[in-house]
């Protein structure tokens, strides 16, 4: 019987060349999106919720001209914000949400954004993902983020039964080294987007799927 192409490999042999083909494909990824200090990435990345990147990089020059700190957003109103970021989807709550956290953290934090995962999750509108990419972008720490790519590509890698976000983080910190973290979490969601739709797939023209793919993606 024919080996599958991810079976065909030892699990180690099968990171390794995941990882030399994300360096291949992209050496230096950038956060994808625009931001100019750890402030005004926490808010672009909770605009990105339900919203193209594409789509928050035209918001945010807007919003951060009439406010780029806490205490200039503070001093807008929750229909100020929510005029500007009106294209990006679920704009009231992240309205309120963006002008609570800068509230928030004037009062608790100094008007700084804090490092910690437990005080970025304590924001109005912070959830797990966004502190991770916070903590990983912005200030250096080894975290993982896992989005809806990543967590498609952990499955069809078979890097993760893909039962849920939460086991995809766990599986996927266990088998890669914790140096990469940062860098991964970036390269697998540009191979995603290039390589890897959730839609009209070809496993088979995948520089991955085809190599360490399930045996189901091949049918």
């Amino acid at each position: 019987m024919t080996a599958s192409p991810g079976r065909g490999l030892a699990k180690a042999e099968k990171i390794r060349l995941i990882m030399r083909t994300l360096d291949e494909l992209f050496p230096e990824p950038e956060v994808p999106l625009r931001h100019r200090d750890p402030y005004t990435l926490l808010v672009a990345v909770l605009l990105s919720a339900q919203c193209t990147d594409v789509r928050v990089n035209q918001v945010t020059p807007v919003l951060f001209a009439l406010a780029d700190t806490p205490a200039k957003m503070a001093r807008l109103s929750v229909r100020e914000i929510e005029a500007t970021i009106k294209t990006c989807g679920l704009a009231p709550t992240k309205a309120k949400n963006i002008r609570a956290l800068s509230q928030l953290m004037i009062a608790e934090f100094g008007g700084d954004v804090p490092r910690s995962l437990e005080e970025l999750e304590s924001l109005p509108g912070v959830g797990h993902k966004t502190a991770q990419v916070v903590v990983s972008q912005a200030f250096g720490e080894p975290a993982f983020a896992v989005d809806t790519h990543i967590h498609r590509l952990a499955y069809r890698w078979g890097l993760s039964n893909g039962k849920n976000v939460v086991q995809t983080e766990k599986d996927l910190k266990r088998l890669f080294p914790r140096e990469r973290w940062n860098d991964l979490h970036k390269q697998i969601i540009y191979f995603g987007r290039q390589f890897c739709p959730a839609r009209s797939h070809d496993a088979a023209a995948c520089p991955l799927c085809s190599v360490v793919g399930r045996r189901s993606l091949l049918k």
